[in-house]
């Protein structure tokens, strides 16, 4: 498949015209998509799909278009569409495709034949298993929400005039399952996921236990008193602000004057025990990938070291317009133009598990799920306020469940108020890995 893929790039690429910038994205994809309640497969969608993108650049003008096949009389008609396109587009100087920069690609074993040749019925068993698993798993488990089962497997190539030509292969599995749990008139969720490229590795026992775990001890949760507090966060949590932060730190929020952190490089941003890194060739993350959306080789990033801010992630693009150069971080589809992204956010992890962490910290907050938070967060100013849900910490130990509270802070302070990054790295199914993290000094509200 990756050398089909090639050779349409390679064909598309030499209809170039003279003074024509060309590049293509050639895509092929397989997914499945499995979800089991009550024992019955409430949805099943298996889906193989192809698409090609194809942009144009003249004379500081972008054309593009694209298709969902790779049918040569639909590329061909492509191809005149993104030239037409080109013709209407706002001139740009900084216009110009991506150049080979040197960066070799990482060698990765990102593609497990075992998903394509895992079967159908076993996949459907793993989503009905998992169910089985939190119903059993405590009895003030009432239900189950819904138990997934999804798995992947992705080709794709770019070539381009200019010299670009990569292509690879990545596969793909979790599993997910949202838990209800009730006692008295009360109910809480609770989820739970385990992810890995071999379906054979999916841990359904850990992904159960986590779910049961989540629902059952918010149970009797109450509205606590309004303070300020020290917080650990889940790793969970910890990843999805790691998600918003990673977007301040792009050379496109930088262009658009959304970023916090302009103008700080070299400067203190962050306690001097937290270093952030975008990597997508460590394999082990569930979003690593040997080259980005321009066909660069990926590479490992050091945004944040040691508290200290080390640079943005840049496209080509915006490398030129901020006098840099690109740091392999273009993000895009086959549809699209590239964008500027963390392809695989994780923090340097420290050493302690969260329970040793708990003991440290003595009285605090554990907030173990967020609600709202992309809403909640200005990029610009970096002030934030999130519902939140959590346990008290009390002697060192895990006490009364809360709910309905608020969390409220800026990221810069939170960022300079990191006293612990915990040494229990979790792989999670998105761009950010997470870690359970100490924040002192945060603002909780809650009841009066």
């Amino acid at each position: 498949m990756i050398e089909r893929l090639l050779e349409i790039g390679d064909r598309v690429v030499a209809m170039a015209l003279p003074g024509e910038q060309l590049e293509v994205i050639a895509v092929h994809g397989r997914e499945t998509e499995v979800r089991v309640y009550e024992g019955e497969i409430e949805s099943f969608t298996a889906s193989d799909s192809h698409g090609i993108g194809i942009r144009v650049i003249r004379d500081g003008r972008q054309g593009l278009a694209h298709a969902g096949t790779l049918d040569p009389d639909v590329i061909a008609e492509t191809l005149a569409e993104a030239r037409d396109n080109a013709r209407f587009g706002t001139y740009d100087e900084y216009l110009v495709l991506a150049e080979p920069d040197g960066v070799a690609f990482a060698d990765l074993e990102l593609y497990d034949p075992a998903t394509e040749a895992f079967d159908t019925e076993r996949k459907i068993a793993l989503a009905r298993d998992l169910e089985a698993a939190v119903m059993a798993g405590d009895p003030r488990i009432i239900g189950v929400e819904s138990s997934d089962y999804l798995d992947s497997v992705t080709a794709g190539a770019v070539v381009s005039t200019t010299g670009v030509r990569h292509a690879g292969m990545e596969s793909g599995a979790y599993v997910s399952v949202y838990s209800l749990a009730a006692e008295g008139d009360e109910t809480q969720t609770g989820f739970g996921y385990s992810v890995c490229r071999d379906p054979e590795e999916i841990d359904i026992e850990r992904a159960a236990a986590e779910a049961v775990d989540r629902a059952t001890r918010l149970l009797g949760a109450v509205k606590p008193p309004s303070g300020r507090h020290t917080i650990v966060f889940d790793p969970y949590v910890t990843a999805q602000f790691l998600g918003i932060i990673g977007a301040t730190l792009s050379g496109e929020a930088l262009l658009k004057g959304r970023s916090l952190f302009a103008d700080r490089v070299g400067e203190l941003v962050a306690s001097p025990l937290l270093t952030l890194i975008d990597d997508p060739t460590d394999p082990e993350a569930f979003t690593a990938t040997e080259s980005d959306g321009e066909g660069l080789a990926a590479r490992r990033n050091v945004l944040i070291e040691a508290g200290r801010l080390d640079h943005f992630l840049h496209n080509s693009y915006t490398g030129r317009r901020l006098n840099t150069v690109s740091t392999g971080s273009a993000v895009r589809g086959y549809s699209s133009s590239p964008g500027v992204g963390a392809l695989a956010l994780s923090l340097a992890p420290g050493s302690r598990t969260q329970a040793e962490m708990l003991r440290t910290v003595g009285e605090g907050v554990l907030i173990q799920g967020v609600s709202g938070l992309h809403s909640g967060v200005n990029p610009i100013s970096g002030d934030f306020s999130t519902g939140a849900e959590g346990i008290m910490i009390r002697g060192g130990a895990l006490a009364e469940p809360i709910r309905e509270v608020t969390i409220a802070s800026t990221l810069q302070r939170m960022l300079l108020d990191v006293q612990e990054v915990g040494g229990d790295l979790e792989r999670l199914p998105m761009h950010a890995s997470g870690v359970s993290l100490i924040v002192a000094d945060l603002m909780l509200s809650g009841g009066s």
